[in-house]
């Protein structure tokens, strides 16, 4: 099981618990010893590099197996034949574990870049590449999704809702202001956009608005809107329905403000005639 840094949360999720597998002493120690070994361990072998019994470390052995940071078959070690039932023999797998919280992912922030070098073109600036890159990869994630869940037409709420559910399985914690509003509490490129703001958060804003074309939803869109540890990206409505909103929000705040000041001042009147 190798961790994949661009898959979805179900395999953060994966890791989190290979990670909680290696918390025994015993275990870990076993784990090290395998790697090292560069070839397929025995029980016994692993018991006596811990100072344990044979069942005991079969016991942990069969936990790495599970958790999939080891794989076990039956062999013959040093290749001797022997009469009766080969032994049981472990080795490492492939995986690649890391955990990070709040959640990061330099490594899909790479891939996108690797990508944009691969596929750099003619007149097109490493920084334009990058941009398309990123939303060609959001594009074919909402695309995939789309075709996954058959949501039939994504008017802003529904389309938002089927949005949020993407972007939260890479990282970006989002929250919904509104029926047709979502900020992104956690920045999946974080501290690498502080050093290079305009290149990561354009790839960012792209990137997002990819899984909305992907997931064909209409009547809003991603813009870039920078808050301190936050996400540089937004979602609401698109055009003019975004003016309005904002005029609304204004009309709100306004009504919330002449609601107060005629409460206190209500309670300027009260407080002088009890006096």
């Amino acid at each position: 099981m190798a961790f994949d840094p661009t898959a979805p949360a179900d395999e953060a999720d994966r890791a989190i618990d290979s990670v909680s597998v290696l918390s025994d002493d015993s275990r870990r120690r076993m784990y090290t010893f395998i790697r090292r070994a560069g070839r397929a361990v025995t029980r016994d072998e692993a018991a006596a590099s811990v100072g344990i019994s044979r069942k005991l470390a079969a016991f942990h052995l069969d936990k790495l197996v599970d958790a999939g940071l080891l794989r076990a078959r039956y062999e013959t070690p040093g290749g001797i034949r022997k009469v009766g039932r080969k032994p049981k023999v472990y080795e490492p797998t492939d995986a690649q574990i890391t955990v990070s919280i709040p959640d990061r992912r330099h490594e899909l922030l790479a891939d996108l870049l690797l990508d944009a070098v691969l596929t750099e073109g003619a007149g097109e600036s490493a920084a334009q590449a990058a941009v398309r890159s990123a939303e060609h990869r959001g594009r074919r994630l909402g695309e995939a999704a789309r075709a996954e869940i058959r949501p039939g037409r994504l008017g802003p709420e529904r389309g938002l809702t089927a949005c949020e559910r993407l972007l939260e399985q890479y990282g970006y914690e989002p929250v919904r202001q509104s029926p047709t509003r979502l900020r992104l509490r956690n920045c999946p490129f974080h501290p690498l956009a502080a050093k290079a703001p305009d290149l990561v958060c354009g790839m960012n804003e792209a990137f997002v608005s990819g899984c909305l074309h992907g997931l064909q939803v209409s009547g809003l869109q991603a813009v870039l809107a920078p808050e301190p540890g936050e996400c540089c990206v937004r979602l609401g409505p698109s055009g003019t329905q975004h003016d309005d909103a904002e005029h609304d929000d204004a009309e709100h705040d306004d009504a919330e403000h002449d609601d107060a000041e005629h409460d206190d001042a209500e309670h300027d009147d009260a407080m002088a005639q009890d006096r």
